[in-house]
């Protein structure tokens, strides 16, 4: 089975050699996807130089930062049209551990998708304060309460899917473009009835660059989830849901 791992970057320079060389130390078969947004640091030029010395690697040149959830809808549509089979989506600062993947690949035949989850029993989170850890729990815990999901993880950007679970979740329909992206994509999962298994990881928090996250980013996952939930608790979004399923189906 044809596994691509999609990595997206943005002023990543400092981190992604040392990621790349993790991920086929401990993932020898797999091939690589880096989807860089222009970035001003020169992390584009690394990805080329990394893709010229293996063959296993290629590059996708973004011409502006236009938000998480574009960089991988334009991954998954070039791994679509390679024709994989697993699309896995990965962090290129180091936080998701290289050694941590064939155990979420182990599960991606049983399951449509599998979430690195960080707060499931045997998941942790090292080198976060407090506030961090308090903002990732508290958000995931109102995901869950809002979109009624099962899901201990929702925010959880290290997963694999299968490439046919892609092709029938309408990305086009995604409102979200930051981090808020991986909970509606958790959403969507659920609501079709797909197989999704949480497997416990390590995450790590980066060594080097600056962190993504900011005031922007959790405002609008807090909308998103917040608008999202109104609509269940409302039923407003049931003709969209038997559209779909269906569709899906």
């Amino acid at each position: 089975m044809k596994t691509l791992v999609i990595m997206p970057t943005y002023n990543e320079a400092m981190n992604l050699e040392h990621s790349v060389t993790e991920l086929f130390k401990h993932n020898p078969g797999v091939s690589l996807l880096i989807v860089d947004d222009a970035s001003p640091d020169g992390t584009g030029a690394v990805a080329d130089q990394l893709s010229a010395a293996n063959n296993q690697i290629s590059v996708l040149h973004r011409t502006a930062k236009t938000g998480l959830a574009n960089a991988y809808k334009a991954g998954f549509d070039w791994g679509l049209k390679q024709k994989f089979d697993y699309l896995v989506e990965m962090d290129a600062d180091g936080s998701h551990r290289a050694e941590d993947l064939p155990k979420l690949i182990a599960e991606a035949n049983a399951h449509e998708l599998v979430i690195g989850s960080r707060w499931v029993f045997g998941g942790s989170v090292q080198n976060w304060p407090a506030y961090r850890l308090a903002l990732s729990r508290g958000g995931n815990a109102y995901a869950k309460l809002m979109l009624g999901s099962k899901i201990k993880d929702m925010t959880a950007g290290f997963r694999v899917y299968q490439a046919q679970l892609i092709e029938r979740l309408h990305l086009e329909d995604l409102a979200a473009h930051g981090y808020s992206f991986q909970v509606e994509m958790t959403r969507k999962c659920e609501r079709i009835g797909a197989s999704i298994k949480e497997v416990p990881i390590t995450f790590v928090e980066r060594e080097h660059g600056v962190s993504k996250m900011s005031k922007f980013i959790v405002l609008e996952a807090m909308w998103l989830v917040t608008k999202l939930g109104l609509k269940r608790m409302l039923g407003i979004d049931r003709h969209f849901d038997s559209n779909h399923v269906a569709q899906a189906n």
